[in-house]
């Protein structure tokens, strides 16, 4: 997967079969083809993005989609403590390639996957109005600055920290699909 991802977190066990049940004849509306694969992973390619409520994309850019199950939630490593419970499973709705149309597309799908599934959105990273120069985990004035825009936002964006590769601790924003709405122009149909 060279494109972008976005990870959704179940706080409800799911199997593989509901999920595809819950999701593929709806993805068959809109998308060509969709295909699951042998681990369980369900390709697409979006053909109309209508129903995600987006007028007509260039289908020359799009690419293909990926619906797969993070293998890596709930990890032991994160404070899901602002939660009444901590996540059960994850799945991981990703592109396979970049670019503008791509980038819009995920973050349409993402939602209405999330509202199909009564998911929460992980954004795998602090929300922020812009990168900020240097602004690695070593800089404290980031979380900061992430979370007075967090509280700027309608919704209830939780912080849930985890340990760094270099075993520090960041953090990254969680917050359920209705919060996300607020951030579309266009209506999503589901």
């Amino acid at each position: 997967m060279s494109g972008p991802a976005v990870g959704l977190w179940l706080f409800e066990p799911r199997g593989s079969a509901d999920i595809r049940a819950a999701v593929v004849p709806w993805l068959e509306n809109f998308c060509d083809p969709v295909e699951t694969k042998a681990g369980g992973d369900v390709d697409f390619c979006v053909r109309d993005s209508a129903p995600l409520g987006l007028r007509a994309l260039d289908p020359a850019g799009v690419g293909v989609f990926v619906l797969s199950e993070d293998e890596e939630i709930p990890a032991g490593d994160e404070d899901c403590s602002a939660f009444s419970q901590p996540p059960v499973q994850g799945l991981v709705v990703g592109a396979g390639c970049s670019g503008p149309v791509n980038h819009v597309l995920l973050g349409h799908l993402a939602l209405a996957l999330a509202r199909r599934l009564d998911a929460l959105v992980d954004f795998g990273g602090l929300l922020s109005r812009r990168p900020a120069a240097g602004g690695g985990t070593g800089d404290e004035a980031v979380p900061a600055r992430a979370g007075a825009l967090a509280s700027e936002l309608p919704g209830n964006a939780a912080e849930v920290s985890y340990e760094t590769w270099g075993g520090e601790r960041w953090l990254r924003h969680v917050e359920t699909w209705s919060f996300c709405r607020h951030g579309c122009s266009t209506p999503i149909s589901t």
